[in-house]
């Protein structure tokens, strides 16, 4: 997201902040600050780690404290009972609580029903029954693991010092993380499965492996901060480190400080830790307690989506909100040379396309239940042509759309790309095989800004490219969308909506392209200037399918038109004879009227 963008002196004074922290153990101040401190980087750490998972991917969890616990119990029992170095046991502590999150995202990822408050629900179990299993067996047996005849490795001279510096390096890690996956690819990745994790499959994000992998990242940063915590308590019980506590408290810090920013959580977590601390030296903890619920009232009511990112928003009025950046988009023409011309078509009506069969859909089925969508339908589609694929609502043309891509799968049949099968592969490697869509309802990626949309495209749609934030801002000059590149979804209207949903498609340089009714909801201006602009996506050589109820585009566009009823293909040819077709005219006007 563009929020995610700090001006370069802000990361300094925070670069300045942590060296100046880093030396507070050789000032000589009381125990008491390294205490404070180091509990306020656990807390950072610990809330950034579970932004990983639920802010960025948008997975949200209340198992965090499982993770800790994995943790803690990990670097207790191999420095207890094996005799381990304790700085050796804290990334294998990081270790065995990512390969516990990956145990159960390998699990819960492959259910898509397991989303939202079902996955978090399910991480909450995953706590209890972790804590059953330790108390119930050696690791535990009751009475807890006691720490106090493990040394603590002397950093600087004194045991506080020496925690604190480890909670510091833990914070500044987990941190810097975060920070590099935000302005990632993986991270653009992970903010798209945010908003909507079927279309990002579809336009090539590999949702399971990045799920798995913001998984294994968020358990194992939990993991290794509970290794450190172990030492700084002494004392490893099952009730205090599997209580509830501890993932309502990182949830709130998240919340409060901007779940999908990556400092908004050290934000959130340092007004929280502070204000408690603050009221607990005056002996006035439950009033602290209040204060709290008090700031994440207000902060969600008029910051809703976190302090960070709401006044990074107020303090760059029409900036963008993405990872991309706020500037004018380098690159941007005032002349747009790839914009369509206004008037003249910029290509022939109808180009002859090649014999070659670029895409081939052989005798396939879906059913729903006992409802049967597609009953055996056979298309071919030709390199250079455009396809018309028509038919009364409910016929099937979506759903077959949804077969090629893999956005569901086949009942039986098979869907073959330049003869090599697709179908059965995940929707994120047809989409590197060439094939793009659009949407009939616009789906663009909420909190991404237009600009973001269509690099997402063009990074994950399998072509390399030097810069693939130039390739975006040729496909939004293309489309007509350059002086929109920085708003939200939300700030375009149907017409913009639906074009972004053609270049984001485009800039994934399909060999096929989709067309789900894009020139639904067009008034007669905007039809004409979309028929204009798919003439000159197809004069570059992509192939078009094009499904439309609007007759007029589509014998104006259409080398052959295919038609489909009740789930088979009906007849297809050249538009001048399918529109004569009695069959077709029966659909459509009615029986009566096609014998007349």
């Amino acid at each position: 997201m563009a929020v995610n963008a700090l001006h370069p002196r802000a990361l300094g004074g925070i670069v300045l902040a942590f060296a100046a922290l880093a030396t507070l153990p050789s000032v000589g101040l009381p125990a008491f600050y390294d205490s404070f401190f180091y509990v306020l980087f656990f807390w950072i750490s610990l809330a950034t780690s579970w932004a990983i998972l639920s802010g960025f991917a948008g997975y949200f969890s209340l198992g965090h404290a499982a993770f800790l616990g994995a943790g803690m119990y990990t670097s207790a029992t191999l420095a207890t009972k094996f005799g381990w170095p304790f700085l050796t046991t804290i990334p294998a502590a990081g270790v065995v609580a990512a390969l516990l999150g990956c145990g159960i995202g390998a699990l819960v990822f492959r259910l898509p029903r397991l989303r939202g408050e079902l996955f978090a629900l399910m991480t909450l179990a995953v706590t209890f029954v972790l804590a059953t299993v330790i108390l119930n067996t050696p690791i535990d047996g009751g009475p807890g693991v006691y720490l106090s005849g493990v040394p603590v490795p002397r950093i600087v001279e004194s045991e506080s010092g020496s925690v604190y510096l480890m909670g510091l390096a833990m914070c500044v890690a987990t941190l810097l993380i975060a920070w590099r996956i935000s302005r990632s690819r993986f991270g653009l990745g992970l903010y798209a499965i945010s908003d909507d994790e079927d279309v990002a499959e579809v336009k090539g994000v590999p949702t399971f492996r990045y799920k798995m992998s913001a998984f294994a990242l968020s358990a194992g940063i939990a993991g290794a901060v509970g290794g450190i915590h172990a030492i700084y308590v002494g004392f490893v019980t099952v009730g205090e480190t599997f209580g509830i506590a501890v993932p309502l408290s990182v949830v709130l810090m998240s919340v409060l400080g901007g779940a999908r920013h990556w400092l908004g959580p050290a934000v959130g977590a340092t007004l929280i830790t502070v204000a408690l601390f603050g009221f607990a030296s005056t002996g006035l903890s439950i009033v602290g307690r209040a204060v709290v619920a008090i700031m994440l009232i207000v902060a969600m009511l008029c910051l809703r989506e976190g302090i960070v990112p709401s006044l990074l928003r107020r303090l760059r009025p029409g900036a963008g909100q993405g990872a991309i950046g706020t500037a004018t988009p380098k690159g941007a023409s005032a002349e747009r040379p790839y914009a369509m011309p206004a008037t003249a078509d910029v290509a022939p009506a109808r180009p002859a396309a090649s014999a070659r069969v670029v895409l081939s859909v052989e005798d396939v089925h879906k059913s729903f239940g006992g409802l049967q969508a597609l009953r055996g339908v056979n298309l071919e589609v030709y390199e250079g042509e455009i396809l018309g694929l028509i038919g009364p609502n409910g016929c099937g043309k979506t759903t077959l759309i949804n077969m090629i891509t893999g956005h569901l799968s086949l009942t039986s049949g098979s869907v073959k790309i330049d003869g090599e099968t697709i179908s059965g592969l995940p929707a994120h490697l047809i989409a590197r095989r060439g094939i793009a869509r659009t949407y009939q309802i616009p789906r663009p990626f909420a909190h991404l800004t237009t600009l973001e949309n269509v690099e997402l495209c063009a990074q994950f749609g399998g072509r390399e490219a030097d810069s693939y934030r130039q390739d975006a801002l040729h496909w939004l000059a293309f489309c007509d969308l350059t002086h929109r590149a920085h708003a939200l979804p939300a700030d375009l209207n149907l017409r913009e909506r639906k074009v972004l949903e053609l270049a984001r498609a485009l800039a994934a340089r399909p060999r096929v392209l989709l067309l789900d009714e894009v020139m639904s909801g067009l008034n007669p201006s905007e039809v004409d200037t979309a028929i204009r602009l798919v003439r000159q996506i197809r004069a570059q050589g992509t192939s078009i399918v094009f499904v439309e109820h609007l007759m007029r585009a589509v014998v104006q566009l259409s080398d052959r038109v295919a038609v489909m009823n009740e789930g088979t293909l009906l007849t297809a040819g050249r538009p001048e004879e399918v529109m004569r077709d009695e069959r077709v005219v029966g659909i459509y006007f009615g029986h009566d009227h096609a014998a007349a």
